[in-house]
C-alpha cells in the first residue's frame, strides 16, 4: 500500500551546494542550529522520507518539513535565521555611544556622578532606556570601590613569598594565616529586639549600649580551614606571645609553621622575636604594608562579622566571648579553606595596569 501522508518537497542538491553544506556541518566555528539543518537538508537529499530522517537525526518530523521547505524555497540562504518580530530600533548607535561618553567623561552640574533620571534628561531617553544601556555596558556611576596602594619597598618580594606558601606550601609544614580581630564591641539594643513576622522585617532600635570591647586572635590553616582561636581583653604583644604559645601546643612538634603575619608593631617587638629564636621550627612572613588582602584569615573575619557579630546583641563581655567561642568550634566541626588561585605575575600584572589608569602615579 502506498504511504499516505503530505506530500515531501523535493529537494536535488548541486554539487556547491552539497560541499558548502558539508563544510557547514563539520564547521567548528558553525551554531549547533545551523549545523543541524544542513545534516537535515544532506539526507533529504538522499531521497530519505520525513520521518526516517527525523528518526535519524533525533528531531521532531515537522523540524526536517520545516527546513526541507525553506531550503528548496530559498536555498542556502534559507537555513539562516529570519529577522524576528518585534518593533523597529528606536535608539541609534549614536545614541548609544553619547550616554556611554558622557557617563564616563562627564559629571553631572549638581551631583557628583549620573543618576537614570538626570541622564534621561540630559540626552532625552527615557529612564529604562539608560538603565539598559549602563546595564548592557556594565556601567554603575552610582557605586564607587576604595584602593589603597602600598609603599613597602619590598612589597614585589613579599608578594611573591606569600602567594608561593598559598601555591606551593612547603611539605612537612603548616601554613597559618595570623592576625588579630581588635575592639570586637558587645552592643546591647536600648530596647528589645522585635522578631521578625511575615511582612515585616526584624526590628530592633538605632541606639546601642556598649557592653566593652574584646579581641580576637586567630590563626587559619590554609589547608584545611580550621581555625586556631584565642580571646584575650588587650591587645599587646604580651598576648601575641601567648597565642603563639598556644599554636606551638596545638601543632604537631614534627611540623614547621609558616605564619602569615601583617606589620603590626605587636609581631616584631623584641620579646617576639627572642620567642621565635627559640622556637625555630616556626618561620614568619609578613605581607606588604597596607595589603590585608593578602592575608586570608580577614576573609574568615569577615565571615564572622557576618554571621555573628554584626547583627548580635550581647549585654557583656562574657556573652560576646561565648558566642565566638561557639562560633569557632562550630566552624571547625566543617571547617572549608579558601582556595587561593591567582599568581604573584597575574596580581603585579592586574597591579600594573592599574597604575597605568592612574595620573601622576609615577608608573
Amino acid at each position: 500500500m502506498a504511504r499516505t501522508g503530505r506530500p515531501k518537497a523535493e529537494l536535488v542538491l548541486t554539487d556547491d551546494e552539497r560541499e558548502t553544506l558539508n563544510r557547514w556541518a563539520r564547521r567548528r566555528t558553525s551554531s549547533q542550529a545551523l549545523a543541524l539543518r544542513c545534516r537535515i537538508v544532506l539526507e533529504c537529499a538522499t531521497g530519505a522520507s520525513n520521518r526516517d530522517v527525523a528518526a535519524l537525526l533525533g528531531v521532531e518530523e515537522h523540524t526536517v518539513s520545516r527546513w526541507r521547505a525553506r531550503f528548496v524555497r530559498d536555498r542556502l540562504e534559507g537555513l539562516t535565521d529570519e529577522p524576528r518580530p518585534g518593533g523597529p530600533r528606536k535608539i541609534t548607535d549614536a545614541q548609544v555611544e553619547e550616554v556611554v561618553v558622557k557617563t564616563l567623561e562627564t559629571t553631572p552640574k549638581d551631583a557628583t556622578h549620573w543618576s537614570t533620571r538626570s541622564m534621561a534628561k540630559e540626552v532625552g531617553l527615557s529612564q529604562s532606556a539608560i538603565t539598559r544601556i549602563w546595564r548592557t555596558f556594565g556601567l554603575k556611576p552610582h557605586l564607587v570601590d576604595t584602593f589603597k596602594l602600598s609603599k613597602d619597598p619590598q612589597f614585589i618580594e613579599k608578594v611573591r613569598d606569600v602567594v608561593g606558601l598559598y601555591l606551593a606550601p612547603p611539605e612537612h609544614a603548616l601554613v597559618l594565616c595570623v592576625d588579630e580581630k581588635t575592639q570586637i564591641q558587645a552592643l546591647d539594643r536600648s530596647a528589645p529586639v522585635l522578631p521578625m513576622m511575615p511582612g515585616m522585617p526584624e526590628r530592633r532600635t538605632h541606639d546601642y549600649v556598649r557592653g566593652g570591647v574584646t579581641t580576637l586572635f586567630a590563626a587559619l590553616n590554609t589547608a584545611t580551614g580550621e581555625v586556631i582561636g584565642q580571646i584575650h581583653r588587650r591587645h599587646r604583644a604580651v598576648e601575641f606571645k601567648k597565642f603563639l604559645v598556644r599554636i606551638d601546643r596545638e601543632v604537631p612538634a614534627g611540623l614547621d609553621v609558616h605564619l602569615i603575619c601583617d606589620n603590626a608593631s605587636t609581631h616584631k617587638t623584641p620579646a617576639i622575636q627572642r620567642w621565635l629564636t627559640a622556637h625555630p621550627r616556626f618561620h614568619v612572613h609578613f605581607t606588604p604594608t597596607s595589603s590585608s588582602w593578602l592575608n586570608q584569615v580577614e576573609r574568615w573575619f569577615a565571615l564572622l562579622t557576618d554571621k555573628q557579630i554584626r547583627r548580635g546583641v550581647h549585654r557583656n563581655v562574657q556573652s560576646l566571648e561565648r558566642d565566638i567561642r561557639n562560633w569557632i568550634k562550630t566552624w571547625n566541626e566543617e571547617p572549608k579553606p579558601f582556595v587561593w588561585t591567582k599568581t604573584a605575575d597575574e596580581i603585579l600584572e592586574r597591579l600594573a595596569r592599574y597604575l597605568k589608569r592612574i595620573p601622576d602615579s609615577g608608573h
